[in-house]
This record gives C-alpha cells, sequence and structure tokens, in this order.
C-alpha cells in the first residue's frame, strides 16, 4: 500500500472527529491537494478501530461510501488559474492594497491563507481551472502578494458542486456580514440574481434567501438607479440603501428625472475638479440634498432662488435672484471659501443650468 494511502486511512480510522489540512505550508508546485480533512458526524461515537488490517480498511471505506464521514479536500491553487464568479455581489475591480491591507498583514503574519475560498470547476475556459464563489478579497490579497515580494504563496480553496442559484446564495450569505460590500453593490447583485435565478418573483426570492420581500424590494428599486446618478457621487459605495430609495422613488417623477439628471451631471463635474485639486469630495449627504431639491428649484417661482451653486465647503457660493427678459441677476456669497477659480466654474456651471431649463440668455 502506497504511504500516502495508508497515512489516509490511518487517520480515518483514527478516534480524532476532523483532521485539518494545514495550508499554510504549501509547496511550490502551482496546483496541489492538501491532506483530506475528514469530518465525521458527531452522533456516530461507536469505537473505531486502529490498524490497517482489510476488515478495518472495508470498514473504513463504508463508512465513507455511507456518508458517515465525509472527505472535504483543500486545494493549493495558483490565484492566476481562477476567475471571479460574476454572480457575486462584490466588484472586483474595486479592491485595493487599502481596502485589503487588513488581511494581506493577516495573510502575511500567519504564513499563509487560513480560511479557505469556496471554488468550483469550470470547463471550456483554456486559461481558468476554477472560479470563486466565496472569497473575492481572499483571492485579490493573495493575488497582489504574489506580485509583491511572496510568490510562493496559495490560493486555498475548496470545491463545491453548485448550481448559479446555490451559489449566489451561499455568496449571498458570506457578503451580508462584510461591511465592506455596499448597499449598491448587493442591490444589482440582487436585480440581476432576481431575473437570473428566480423568474423575476420577489416573493419567491425572498423565501429563497429568507429576507423580508419589503426590504428587498427597496434593494431592486436602489438597484435601478441611473448611472449618471451614481456618478454624481464620490464613490458608489456612498450610495446608501434609505437616501438612495428616497431618490429612487423620485425620478418616477419624468420632470423631476430631468431636473435631477442635470443637477447629478454637474455634480459629476464638480467632483471630477475637487479630485483633480487633490481635495476633499462633496459628502454624500450634501449630494442627495442637492439631487433632491434640483426638482424644487426648477419649478420655483422668478422670485424664489432656482440655483444654488455650493462651494466645496458645503455653503452658497453663487445663486440666481431672477431671470427675466431684462436678462440674469446673479448672488455672490460672502463667507463660502470659493477662490476665483471656483466662482469663474460656478459662473459657467449657472449658465448651462439655465440654459438646460430654457431660461438662458441666448433665448
Amino acid at each position: 500500500m502506497a504511504r500516502k494511502q495508508a497515512d489516509y486511512l490511518a487517520a480515518l480510522l483514527s478516534d480524532e472527529t476532523e483532521v485539518s489540512s494545514p495550508a499554510a505550508t504549501a509547496p511550490s508546485a502551482p496546483t496541489q491537494e492538501t491532506a483530506p480533512a475528514i469530518q465525521s458526524n458527531p452522533t456516530a461515537r461507536h469505537d473505531r478501530a486502529r490498524g490497517t488490517t482489510l476488515l478495518g480498511r472495508e470498514s473504513a471505506l463504508a463508512r465513507l461510501a455511507s456518508g458517515e464521514v465525509r472527505q472535504v479536500t483543500q486545494l493549493l491553487l495558483d490565484p492566476a488559474r481562477v476567475r471571479i464568479w460574476s454572480g457575486n455581489a462584490r466588484h472586483y475591480s474595486h479592491l485595493t492594497e487599502e481596502n485589503c491591507r487588513e488581511l494581506i498583514d493577516s495573510i502575511v503574519s500567519e504564513g499563509g491563507q487560513k480560511v479557505p475560498a469556496v471554488v468550483r470547476r469550470v470547463e471550456g475556459d483554456p486559461d481558468h481551472d476554477y472560479e470563486v464563489i466565496a472569497g473575492t478579497r481572499r483571492h485579490w490579497s493573495i493575488s497582489w502578494l504574489r506580485s509583491h515580494s511572496y510568490p510562493d504563496l496559495h490560493f486555498v480553496a475548496q470545491v463545491a458542486m453548485l448550481d448559479d442559484e446555490a451559489a449566489f446564495r451561499l455568496a449571498d450569505l458570506e457578503n451580508r456580514a462584510r461591511k465592506d460590500v455596499s448597499d449598491l453593490e448587493r442591490a444589482q447583485n440582487y436585480a440581476a440574481a432576481l431575473t437570473a435565478h428566480y423568474g423575476n418573483h420577489l416573493t419567491r426570492m425572498a423565501e429563497r434567501l429568507k429576507l423580508s420581500k419589503g426590504w428587498l424590494s427597496k434593494m431592486i428599486k436602489v438597484a435601478g438607479l441611473p448611472e449618471g446618478v451614481i456618478a454624481a457621487f464620490a464613490s458608489p459605495a456612498d450610495v446608501q440603501l434609505k437616501p438612495a430609495y428616497g431618490l429612487a422613488q423620485a425620478l418616477d417623477d419624468q420632470s423631476a428625472a430631468r431636473a435631477i439628471m442635470d443637477e447629478a451631471r454637474i455634480l459629476r463635474d464638480e467632483q471630477t475638479r475637487l479630485s483633480a485639486r487633490g481635495d476633499a469630495a462633496l459628502p454624500a449627504g450634501e449630494v442627495v440634498r442637492r439631487l433632491l431639491a434640483a426638482p424644487r428649484a426648477v419649478n420655483a417661482t422668478r422670485k424664489d432662488e432656482p440655483y444654488v451653486w455650493t462651494s466645496r465647503h458645503g455653503r452658497p457660493a453663487l445663486s440666481v435672484q431672477s431671470v427675466n427678459r431684462q436678462g440674469i441677476t446673479l448672488r455672490l456669497h460672502a463667507g463660502s471659501g470659493a477662490d476665483t477659480d471656483a466662482l469663474v466654474q460656478a459662473l459657467r456651471d449657472t449658465l448651462d443650468h439655465l440654459e438646460r431649463q430654457g431660461l438662458g440668455l441666448q433665448r
């Protein structure tokens, strides 16, 4: 009997209820199986004979076949041969050294990845052998470490046989505990799954995921926010469920939607300029306030201020006092914190806004 097989059967026949395979001591081969992890049914407490006799081997194999003992194999993989499943909520492109730093440091200090990811085999892809169902950050972190002075690290994973719906539920359960998966990412993931796995039946999806139907309905609504509105925020992660749901509802009114989209373009340009100058971005609360206020500004009487340009400090810098046939009256606010360049840009943005509303100087 081969030594590896003898060791395996000896472990199977031992009194241990679980034998873990050390993932940290990964060999240099790009893909290897670690020692099998043996998990025994805790209700089966009968005495287990030791040894490698024929009778003992037959008994061990019978327990394995019956399901009393389950063999869980962990693989040591080259992350380059593992792709990310498209059904996962987490956006792989949003992962960075900064937001994975804690995990990276943990892997280094522990000498390797301790918690295995869950993968499934793929067919017909010459570049990949598996895809990640749960463990996207672990995959990214190991890939990053391999290209930054740790080339011998391997991606530790367990293989699962899952259809797409089961894979989605597994990934969703893991992501619910992750604070770094944004509301928008989850909402978009749920919207895609609703069509792909549940035939657009919201009730069935809520039952399968054990979620409130009302809460799930709000998430699906938020997933429908246009890209132009999302671009108004400094980051998609700033789009939180409660205020985003209010925005999504406001967009149901066509006239309000036009004003919101116009304001979103202005906000997007402001965010771009602030980023280029290295200044702090407009906070999410300010973005939401201005987007929701846009329809009211358009419908306001000319005695009111139909448009206000806010500085990066959150204070009014320029506002429209009146618009009539004789011209446009503007007010520059003291104490806004806006410099000359910002005020010039404020004037351009204001004139562009009025022109889109049919109130420009060219009418």
